[in-house]
C-alpha cells in the first residue's frame, strides 16, 4: 500500500516543539491550504482546508528555527488518523500529516519584514535516512586539507544533512 500526501500552504500558528525523554524533537502546527473554483452558478468560490502537521527529529528543530505563523511551506508525508475519546465520552477523530520532507517557500523579504531570521527561500529539508558507512580499502576517500596561510578558518565537524540550506 502507498500513503503519501503533499500540501502547500501557510502555517496557521507557530510551531510547538517538545522533546522526548531520549531527546528527540517533536514539532506540532497546522497548515492552511486553499482551493479556488467556480460554482455551478459561475460564482467564484474559495475553499480553505486546515490540516494538523507533525515534524520529527532534526526536521522539527529546523522548522521551529525558520518557520513562523504565516510562513509558506510545502510538506509531504504520511496521512494519519488520530482517534480519541472526549471528556464527554464521545468518540472523536481527525486526520493529520506526519511530515517526511519540507520545503520552505516564500522569499527572504517576506521573512525579514516579519522580524525573523529565516532560511533562504525554496530550501528543502528531509528526515535524514540512516547512513551506512562505506567500506574502507586502505586509501583515503577525501583529499588532504590544504594549508592556507592567508586565512585561519577553523574546520567544523558538521554533517551536511544538518545544514538546512
Amino acid at each position: 500500500m502507498y500513503n503519501k500526501i503533499i500540501l502547500a500552504g501557510n502555517l496557521t500558528r507557530d510551531i510547538e516543539i517538545k522533546y522526548t525523554q531520549s531527546g528527540a524533537a517533536i514539532g506540532n502546527t497546522a497548515i492552511a491550504t486553499t482551493r479556488k473554483f467556480k460554482s455551478q452558478t459561475g460564482e467564484q468560490k474559495e475553499e480553505v482546508l486546515f490540516v494538523d502537521i507533525t515534524f520529527f527529529g532534526r526536521t522539527a528543530e529546523v522548522a521551529n528555527q525558520y518557520l513562523r505563523k504565516g510562513s509558506k511551506v510545502l510538506v509531504d508525508g504520511r496521512l494519519k488518523l488520530d482517534q480519541w475519546t472526549a471528556q464527554d465520552g464521545s468518540k472523536r477523530s481527525k486526520h493529520s500529516v506526519t511530515v517526511e520532507n519540507m520545503t520552505m517557500l516564500g522569499g527572504r523579504d517576506e521573512a525579514q519584514s516579519s522580524g525573523y531570521n529565516a532560511a533562504p527561500a525554496n530550501d528543502t529539508y528531509s528526515q535524514p535516512a540512516p547512513q551506512q558507512k562505506a567500506p574502507s580499502y586502505g586509501t583515503p576517500t577525501q583529499p588532504a586539507p590544504q594549508q592556507n596561510q592567508a586565512s585561519n578558518i577553523p574546520e567544523i565537524d558538521i554533517n551536511e544533512d544538518e545544514i538546512p540550506f
